[in-house]
């Protein structure tokens, strides 16, 4: 009695696990994929984006205002049944994730993602201590020169004291 009571019991478990689930499914055919190509952007980068979700010759606006860069049109492309939209990472906008939506005119949405991340600074850092920029020869040189005179004198002063020729 007991393993039926636990079998059936596991089994409702199961049921509801699954139903929960999948119950989000059901919200997921509301929203169409947004491509949104670079997906990684610096600020001012022009951003396009494209969807099927505004179907054959359809129109759409696009909705960047997470961002700060308002809204945008989407029109055909030149693929069947896409839909193509741009704007442009305004300078401003802080490194982080932002949510893109398109609006069509059938009544349909498309949402998708945009990484903004700002660019690293390349190169020499001018920073006024020195060691950030290049190598000088002149320097490097006279720095070698100085270290082989100091060897060079370091030898023959400890060669002349092992000897015991000493001026008093």
């Amino acid at each position: 009695m007991r393993t039926t009571a636990r079998l059936l019991t596991g089994t409702a478990m199961t049921v509801a696990a699954i139903g929960a689930l999948a119950s989000p499914a059901a919200y997921a055919g509301d929203h169409e994929a947004l491509e949104v190509y670079p997906s990684s952007a610096t600020p001012g980068t022009t951003v396009t984006v494209n969807t099927l979700a505004c179907g054959s010759h359809g129109h759409g606006v696009g909705d960047a205002n997470s961002l700060g860069a308002g809204e945008f049109q989407l029109n055909p492309s030149t693929h069947k049944e896409v839909v193509v939209g741009q704007f442009t990472v305004p300078h401003h906008a802080k490194a982080g994730t932002y949510g893109i939506s398109v609006a069509c005119d059938n009544g349909k949405t498309a949402r998708g993602e945009l990484v903004v991340k700002h660019k690293s600074p390349s190169g020499h850092v001018q920073t006024g201590v020195g060691g950030s920029i290049g190598p000088d020869t002149a320097q490097i040189t006279a720095g070698a020169a100085v270290l082989a005179a100091a060897a060079v004198g370091g030898t023959w002063l400890l060669r002349r004291r092992a000897s015991g020729a000493q001026d008093d």
